[in-house]
């Protein structure tokens, strides 16, 4: 079974960073897109970063420059470094798979979900 677990959320001031991971099982990860996102209880899903099984990228404009997005295909593992936080970035993250990236990135598109991890700024 699919299984995606988030990890390194927190509370953060202004200006501060974050290290947010994804551990994955139950798929071929190193073959899968992977992609976190933004899903706030009863807002819209926002992409927020995408990452290709080949290792091409894409950051939303709101994070361009601050955020990177990595994965580590020995340990199963997707990672979103987080710099220079901003208020507005606060939010629940959640990883996604499921070779999403065919669909456009939409969040319709992916197959599978974790429940996501807590990032406030402050």
């Amino acid at each position: 079974h699919v299984q995606l677990v988030e990890s390194g959320g927190g509370s953060v001031q202004a200006g501060g960073s974050l290290r947010l991971s994804c551990t994955a099982s139950g798929f071929t990860f190193d073959d899968s897109d992977m992609g976190w996102y933004r899903q706030a209880p009863g807002n819209e899903c926002e992409r927020v970063s995408t990452i290709s099984g080949d290792g091409s990228t894409y950051y939303a404009d709101s994070v361009k420059g601050r955020f990177t997005i990595s994965r580590d295909d020995a340990k199963n593992t997707l990672f979103l470094q987080m710099s220079t936080l901003k208020p507005e970035d606060s939010d629940l993250y959640v990883c996604a798979s499921g070779f999403g990236l065919r669909g456009g990135g939409r969040c319709r598109s992916w197959i599978d979900w974790g429940q996501g991890t807590q990032v406030t700024v402050s």
